[in-house]
C-alpha cells in the first residue's frame, strides 16, 4: 500500500492533522499511527485463539485474510489503514450482501477473521458458515475491547511492493461476487495516476460519502492517506446535512457518485453559502449526464467537476472535464484497445470490448470465485466494458457504452442502450426529475426492440398496470395515459430530437420504482424481468 510511509511521515510532521473523520469519531495522523499497532495486536490475538484457521487462497502468498463487514465507514477504514504496515490482506465485505454470498467468498478465499457490527450479525454469519469453518467472527465492540487489553504490536513498516494487501470484490448484490487482489505495488501505481489527475493533495479535506465496501469510497480513502490528506467519511450515500458538513469541516474536495451530485446541486440551490469553500467534485463513473454539469455550473460556478472512468480490477483509466462527458481523455501510462469478439482490434469509431494495459491492474480473479480470467496472454485486462475510441479534439479519447449486454442488434443495426438512456436524462414530468433507462426486449419483427422504462414514482399507483406480454408488438390490455408529458407520443418526439432513427425506443413503460443496487445504480437485467413479468406497478404507455 502507498499509505504506510505517508501515515508515518505525516504523523511526524503534522501529528494533529485529521487523517480519518467519521460521523461520530475521528483519528489524527499521530493517533492513526498508534491505532494500527493496537488493531494488528488484536487481530493476531484472535487468530491465535483459532486452532483450525482456514488456509488462505494461494494468491495471498500465505498472508492471513482479515475482513470487515460493517456499516461503519470509519470503523472499516481505520482497520484497513491499521493493517497496512503489516503482513496481512485486508478485505471489506458489504454487510448488505445476501448472507450466502458472504459465506461463499469467506469460504473460497480462506478468510480467517471477520469483524462484524454486532452479535446478531455474528450469529447469522456463523450459522451460514457452519461448524466446519475454522475461522473467527467477532463483533466490533468485542474487537475494540481486545484492542484495549493486548500489548500493541511493533511499529508498522513500509513493505515490499510484491506483497498482496487488499482483497476486493465485484458487486455481490445479485450474483456471487468475484474476488481479486491488489498488491502494494499495484496500488502505488494506481495512486501515481490518481494523484496526477484527481488532485488528492496533502492537507486537502476530501469528503467521500458511502459504504466503505464501495471501491470508490475505499479508493478515495487510500488516496487521501497516501497524500497526507484528510479522509472524511459518511456511512450512507444519502446525506441530508452534506452542505453543513462541507462548511463545518472545511471540505474542499468531494469524491462521489452521480446520484449524490444531484443532491449536492439541490442543497446548493437552497444554501449555496454552505459550499462556498468547495473547490472540486470528483465523480466516479463514465458518461456523467451533461445536464448535471450544467446544473452544477449554474448553482456553484466556482466548483470544478471531473468525472472519471475506472474499474476496480484495473485502476483509473481516464476522465472527462469539458462540456461533453461522453468522451474521456486516456491517462498517461494507460494503454487501451477496442477489440471484436475474436480478440482483434477494431478501427477507431467502431464498438467493441475495451482492453486495458496498466501497471495498476490485478493479476487475475481468485480461483473458485470466478469462471473467467481478467488478463489475456499479453497482460491486457478487461472487465467486459464496451466502448469505442476515436481522435477527438486532436487526441485519442475513449467513449464507454456499458457492458456487452448493453449493446443490442435492432433490425441489423447495433444500438448502444446507454446512449439511448443519456438522451432522456433530465426528463421532467409533473415538476419532478424522472429517471429513465433503455433496455432491450424480444421483438417478433426486429429480433430485439429498444424499450424505455421511466421511474414515474407517485404517478404509478400500486394498482396500476396489468398483464404484459413483452415479446409481442401488441401488448395485452389497453395502454394507459399518465399525463401529456409521459405519453408515448411525447417520449417518442423527445427521442426523435436527440437520437438516430434506429436508436429511438419503440416501446414505453412506466414503473413506480426502478430496481437498483445498494449503491443506487439501476439494475437493467432486473428491469427487463420486471417489465416481462408485468402486473401491478408496470404501465405500458
Amino acid at each position: 500500500m502507498p499509505i504506510t510511509r505517508s501515515i508515518l511521515t505525516t504523523a511526524a510532521e503534522h501529528p494533529d492533522r485529521p487523517a480519518i473523520v467519521g460521523e461520530s469519531a475521528a483519528l489524527s495522523y499521530a493517533e492513526l499511527a498508534e491505532d494500527g499497532r493496537r488493531v494488528t495486536a488484536a487481530v493476531r490475538h484472535l487468530l491465535a485463539q483459532a486452532p483450525n484457521l482456514p488456509t488462505p487462497a494461494p494468491e495471498t502468498q500465505g498472508a492471513p485474510v482479515i475482513a470487515v463487514s460493517s456499516t461503519s465507514a470509519f470503523g472499516a477504514a481505520r482497520i484497513m489503514a491499521g493493517l497496512a504496515g503489516y503482513r496481512a490482506v485486508s478485505a471489506t465485505i458489504d454487510p448488505r450482501w445476501p448472507v450466502d454470498h458472504q459465506r461463499h467468498v469467506i469460504a473460497e478465499v480462506g478468510i480467517g477473521l471477520v469483524i462484524v457490527d454486532d452479535e446478531q450479525a455474528q450469529a447469522r454469519l456463523l450459522s451460514a458458515l457452519g461448524p466446519d469453518w475454522g475461522g473467527v467472527v467477532v463483533p466490533v465492540q468485542r474487537f475494540r475491547e481486545i484492542e484495549a487489553q493486548v500489548q500493541p504490536a511493533e511499529p508498522p513498516q513500509v513493505r515490499d511492493a510484491s506483497e498482496p494487501y487488499l482483497m476486493l470484490f465485484s458487486s455481490g448484490t445479485t450474483s456471487s461476487p468475484k474476488a481479486f487482489l491488489k498488491t502494494r505495488g499495484q496500488y502505488r501505481a494506481n495512486f501515481a495516476v490518481s494523484s496526477r489527475y484527481l488532485e488528492p493533495l496533502p492537507g486537502v479535506a476530501t469528503l467521500a460519502p458511502g459504504a466503505f465496501a464501495y471501491s470508490l469510497t475505499l479508493y478515495a480513502t487510500v488516496e487521501c492517506l497516501a497524500s497526507g490528506g484528510e479522509a472524511h467519511l459518511a456511512d450512507e450515500l444519502s446525506l441530508p446535512g452534506l452542505g453543513q458538513r462541507v462548511a463545518q469541516q472545511r471540505i474542499t474536495r468531494i469524491v462521489t457518485v452521480p446520484a449524490v451530485l444531484r443532491g449536492i446541486i439541490a442543497q446548493a440551490t437552497r444554501r449555496p453559502e454552505d459550499f462556498a469553500g468547495l473547490e472540486l467534485i470528483v465523480v466516479g463513473g463514465a458518461n456523467l449526464p451533461n445536464a448535471l454539469r450544467e446544473d452544477l455550473r449554474r448553482v456553484l460556478p466556482h466548483v470544478r467537476l471531473i468525472s472519471y472512468y475506472g474499474a476496480a480490477e484495473i485502476g483509473f483509466i481516464g476522465d472527462a472535464r469539458g462540456d461533453d462527458s461522453t468522451w474521456n481523455q486516456i491517462y498517461d501510462g494507460v494503454q487501451v484497445e477496442i477489440r471484436d469478439d475474436a480478440g482483434h482490434p477494431v478501427p477507431d469509431g467502431e464498438i467493441g470490448t475495451l482492453w486495458v494495459l496498466a501497471d495498476s491492474r490485478s493479476d487475475d480473479y481468485i480461483a473458485g470465485t470466478a469462471d473467467v480470467h481478467l488478463l489475456d496472454e499479453h497482460g491486457w485486462a478487461t472487465v467486459g466494458d464496451q466502448g469505442r475510441a476515436a481522435v477527438v479534439g486532436g487526441e485519442r479519447q475513449l467513449q464507454l457504452l456499458g457492458r456487452k449486454g448493453d449493446i443490442i442488434n435492432v433490425g441489423g443495426h447495433k444500438v448502444a442502450l446507454p446512449e439511448v438512456t443519456r438522451a432522456y436524462v433530465g426528463l421532467i414530468v409533473a415538476g419532478k426529475h424522472r429517471e429513465a433507462v433503455a433496455v432491450g426486449l424480444p421483438d417478433t419483427a426486429l429480433g430485439t426492440a429498444v424499450a424505455l422504462v421511466i421511474e414515474a414514482g407517485e404517478l404509478v399507483s400500486a394498482d396500476s398496470g396489468g398483464p404484459v406480454c413483452a415479446d409481442s408488438r401488441e401488448q395485452n390490455g389497453p395502454a394507459q395515459a399518465l399525463g401529456e408529458q409521459l405519453s408515448k407520443a411525447a417520449l417518442r418526439e423527445h427521442g426523435r430530437a436527440r437520437l438516430a432513427p434506429q436508436f429511438i425506443p419503440t416501446k414505453y413503460y412506466a414503473v413506480k420504482a426502478l430496481p437498483r443496487t445498494v449503491g443506487g445504480k439501476v439494475r437493467t437485467a432486473e428491469t427487463v424481468k420486471l417489465i416481462q413479468a408485468g402486473g401491478k406497478g408496470v404501465v405500458r404507455l
